[in-house]
């Protein structure tokens, strides 16, 4: 067992998909854009919400509205994140365990900076750090290792005994860059078939095996 968990958000440890997906469909209405399906959204998913609304967007970056659209997902998002957005199915238990078994705990994510910490507070207070997008203050999104290097520091611990906990390739990624060891989360946005093409090597189909 670790001492240190480092856990991705969206995926891993709270289901947002259907928040995010009426979000987008939000501002592309607005927008007089076309919607896309909630398994759409899943595969857009996972690079932070710009990128997910470049995927969501007719040309993407190159669309003449794209900023506007952006601006207006934004907005929506921070008023509905949490309509229907609920921790996985042993994901709260397995909090408490690890919190009282001493163990320190962060998120990172590429979710922005002010959703990030409004969810991990609502749902989880017994994290103690949440780090979301902020390449304003120089904290490059994942799968640089930025966000785990400032979560460690706010932590006060070093990489020994300290685990990336994710769901995506991303994820993979990032745990790599990070010189963390990974492990993949099987109730998540991506599958197994997915994460093993690209590199992920430790599979967990409940969050209970973290302890166990």
């Amino acid at each position: 067992m670790y001492s240190t968990y480092i856990f991705d958000l969206d995926g891993t440890l709270l289901d947002t998909l259907q928040d995010l997906a009426n979000s987008v469909n939000y501002a592309l209405r607005q927008h007089g854009m076309p919607e896309h399906s909630i398994d759409d959204i899943r595969r857009f998913v996972g690079n932070g919400v710009r990128l997910l609304m470049e995927r969501a967007v007719p040309d993407g970056s190159q669309n003449p509205l794209f900023e506007a659209a952006f601006a207006t997902f934004r907005q929506h998002y921070m008023q509905h994140s949490l309509d229907t957005t609920q921790p996985y199915d042993g994901i709260l238990e397995t909090i408490h365990e690890l919190k009282d078994r001493g163990c320190h705990m962060a998120v990172v994510s590429n979710k922005m900076m002010a959703a990030t910490q409004e969810l991990v507070r609502y749902f989880f207070p017994e994290i103690e750090v949440a780090i979301g997008e902020n390449e304003a203050a120089g904290i490059r999104k994942k799968p640089a290792p930025d966000t785990v290097v400032e979560a460690l520091r706010q932590l006060g611990v070093g990489k020994e005994g300290a685990v990336y906990v994710g769901d995506s390739d991303v994820d993979v990624a990032t745990a790599c860059n990070s010189g963390l060891p990974c492990i993949s989360v099987l109730w998540g946005f991506r599958s197994r078939e997915f994460l093993l093409q690209h590199g992920a090597t430790t599979f967990i189909n409940h969050p209970r095996e973290l302890f166990e």
